[in-house]
């Protein structure tokens, strides 16, 4: 056991390049505290099982060390010299590599890394940010918002084209894939592509409006490249990427490609729960944030609180601040380390998932206006169909800015009053 306890110092102050990675950890039975986060930093550095003859001074000088621990959490420092810089897949196979499989452990969780200045600076960041995306779509002020076609799979490109299209028409900012919707034989990519860029540039005639599309790009990387130039042969700023099913891999290379076209990255993050819903087990979705942060996307879904998923409002509001904010002070009751995004740029937060109309006051209150809203059944269910669904979201966005209640705005516009008819202010479940 000595070789584990090696990778545990009390003593140790970490560097100011030192990676900072907090853990929860439940030890199996029979497992020391102290063993189990010894065996975690050993296993996820430079340890092993047993000792070794080959371990020389200028290895040792680089392990890992887990430094810190309260009650479950324990905070590992990494020297810089651990990790390639620039690479995400590098990073995981090392601080969330085998260790969520080892039999000493009954259950771990990856809360959060804190990243030094050396290793942020290896990485690009957002191309775009808040600020950027907001003059190229010339909107101030308000929220941003975007809307799915719904059914998600199954429309005909022609039948998935008119809902986009009546949905810019009434006032949407953005169209939307979903994450399943790729190229299947109903709606291919290249005939989908084509045909919103014709109903774009049509919308933006008839609403004076900027107009554009995250078309789902997600496939094996080179079909991906391929499909994100030809996203931006038809002039669309924006691409969207299945960040976690297609791989950190995959995220990096397509942002060394939008770099080059000059595209924004909307991130969807399918198959997060698979991570981040066990709170013993796994990896935060604020550790995932952080790194979509890191390799450059522009855009990520957060949560919502009131909609169909789930997210606390801590959480969700940890997210924000994280992915939005320069300078995030440690907050150990929320899991949160400390972290200088040293002016890496922002990303627009993306709440979504069962909103509706009647929701959008609640949601501004709790995030803000620099935000993306976006609304699949919230505005393709209305009794009206996609154009006024929209209509009812802009008039909503449009009341609240304007401290009026969404009752009383009802009163002078039709499309919101039949909107808050059929929802009014309910919580999906």
């Amino acid at each position: 056991m000595s070789q584990y306890l090696d990778f545990v110092d009390l003593k140790y102050k970490p560097s100011s390049s030192d990676l900072v990675v907090l853990f929860r950890i439940e030890p199996a039975k029979g497992i020391s505290k102290r063993e189990a986060i010894g065996r975690v930093a050993a296993e996820s550095s430079n340890g092993t099982w047993t000792t070794l003859s080959t371990l020389k001074s200028h290895i040792r000088k680089i392990r890992a060390r887990a430094f810190e621990f309260d009650g479950n959490y324990v905070k590992v420092a990494y020297p810089i010299e651990l990790f390639e810089l620039g690479s995400i897949p590098q990073l995981m196979s090392s601080v969330a590599g085998n260790i969520f499989g080892m039999k000493a452990i009954n259950n771990l969780r990856l809360e959060d890394i804190q990243f030094s200045k050396e290793y942020i600076k290896s990485f690009r960041g957002p191309q775009y940010g808040i600020e950027g995306i907001r003059k190229y779509m010339k909107i101030k002020e308000r929220p941003m918002i975007a809307t799915v076609p719904k059914p998600k799979v199954g429309l005909t490109t022609k039948e998935h084209t008119k809902v986009i299209f009546d949905s810019w028409v009434g006032g949407v900012d953005f169209a939307k894939d979903d994450e399943n919707l790729t190229s299947q034989n109903f709606n291919k990519f290249e005939n989908r592509v084509k045909a919103a860029a014709k109903a774009r540039d049509h919308a933006e005639k008839i609403t004076g409006e900027k107009k554009d599309y995250f078309i789902n790009v997600s496939a094996e990387t080179k079909e991906m490249l391929r499909r994100t130039k030809l996203a931006n042969e038809y002039d669309f700023k924006y691409v969207m990427c299945d960040i976690l099913t297609v791989g950190w891999s995959g995220l990096q290379t397509l942002r060394e490609e939008t770099q080059d076209l000059k595209q924004a990255i909307h991130a969807h993050r399918a198959f997060h729960a698979a991570f981040d819903r066990n709170l013993k087990h796994g990896m935060s979705m604020l550790t995932l944030a952080k790194l979509s942060r890191l390799i450059g996307v522009d855009n990520i879904h957060i949560g919502t609180v009131l909609g169909k998923l789930v997210g606390t409002k801590e959480e969700v509001i940890d997210i924000e601040k994280e992915i939005v904010n320069q300078k995030i002070k440690t907050n150990p009751k929320e899991n949160i380390l400390e972290q200088n995004w040293y002016n890496m740029r922002d990303v627009i937060p993306v709440s979504s998932g069962g909103l509706h109309p009647g929701l959008v006051p609640n949601i501004i209150d709790l995030l803000g206006k620099d935000i993306v809203i976006q609304l699949g059944g919230g505005i393709h269910g209305h009794p009206k169909g996609s154009k006024y669904g929209a209509m009812a979201l802009r008039q909503a966005i449009d009341a609240k800015l304007n401290g009026i209640s969404l009752e009383n705005y009802s009163k002078n516009n039709h499309e919101l009053k039949l909107a808050l008819s059929k929802w009014g202010t309910s919580k999906p479940v």
